[in-house]
């Protein structure tokens, strides 16, 4: 069995915290698609492809979305232990490798350690927000978390609120028609609090009612679901997307860095955030999509912020069973 051990200047029980904590990331039904392999000057970053959703997510475009945001994390925990990382992407990797990401060591400050403090505060938050309109300096400062991960935040503005309204629905008629995506939505929701994966009942919103324009998708139908009394989903969320210019697999881990570093730049403003994932999943809403943003950005995520109330962690696995062997 792989066990930790000294890499990058930290002990053994350091490259197991920053190992730990990169795997707070979020992910789609917190599969947690990573793994990490450990070698004296480099961590490696690999996909889990057990972890595969192939009717939610067929190209893994949203794996590798999962897989750049841990690797986001690691960067903002190594930093933490003084060592500023140099990320270097493969150019193309085999068809039977699982190496996303290499990490190094560099003299190049990597200017991420002042998010430390918000990678266990951050949550999926499902629930209904406050009515509180985000501040236009919030949304500026989410913008600029984008953009330093060389992707671009598009803010969705009223007169483009009701298309994107109409694909998200598309979407979601969609998938629900497809029994394969229902029983991966069955599979991976609703879990009890003692499964180290998947998102359980704690985690959900409250079942949508017809006035509430955007949140369709938590749970497989009539799976149980939290109470919460006396609140409607806000009528005038902040509804932003995430987009790169390029449309290979370095996009995705790309994107999934720029959506770290927003959620955890949202974290510490106080904002919460959740995925309106299903627009970008469907290929037919995902290039609907890509043409309201004009036509050259490729959009990876799109997500509802805001002021919400506290919810509690989704579980997570033992660092210990995150490590695989170096890639030759």
């Amino acid at each position: 069995m792989t066990a930790f051990r000294p890499a990058l200047g930290l002990t053994a029980e350091q490259v197991r915290e920053v190992v730990e904590l990169a795997g707070r990331a979020p992910s789609l039904h917190n599969v947690q698609p990573w793994r990490f392999a450990l070698c004296p000057e480099v961590l490696e970053l690999h996909a889990d492809p057990t972890t595969r959703l192939p009717h939610t997510d067929p190209g893994d475009a949203e794996l590798r979305l999962g897989c750049g945001a841990a690797l986001f994390t690691l960067r903002v925990a190594l930093a933490h232990h003084g060592v500023d990382a140099a990320v270097v992407l493969p150019p193309r990797p085999a068809a039977d490798s699982t190496l996303l990401a290499r990490v190094a060591a560099t003299s190049r400050p990597d200017g991420v350690d002042g998010l430390f403090r918000s990678i266990e505060a951050r949550r999926t938050n499902r629930r209904p927000f406050r009515a509180d309109a985000v501040p236009t300096s919030a949304q500026h400062a989410l913008a600029g978390a984008v953009e330093a991960e060389g992707a671009v935040l598009h803010v969705v503005d009223r007169a483009e609120r009701a298309r994107l309204i109409e694909l998200v629905h598309r979407a979601h008629a969609a998938q629900s028609a497809d029994p394969g995506f229902r029983a991966e939505l069955a599979r991976w929701t609703g879990r009890s609090g003692e499964e180290r994966r998947g998102v359980p009942v704690e985690s959900a919103g409250p079942e949508p009612e017809p006035q509430d324009e955007w949140v369709l998708r938590d749970f497989a139908a009539g799976a149980s679901r939290p109470r919460v009394p006396g609140k409607d989903f806000e009528d005038d969320p902040l509804i932003v997307v995430v987009a790169v210019g390029g449309v290979d697999w370095q996009a995705d881990v790309r994107a999934g860095q720029a959506v770290q570093r927003m959620l955890l730049t949202a974290t510490g403003l106080g904002l919460s955030a959740s995925f309106l994932s299903q627009v970008v999943e469907v290929p037919e809403t995902r290039d609907a999509l890509c043409g309201l943003l004009g036509g050259t950005l490729r959009p990876k995520a799109v997500l509802r912020l805001g002021f919400g109330s506290p919810v509690p962690a989704t579980p997570r696995r033992d660092p210990a069973e995150l490590l695989v062997e170096p890639s030759p």
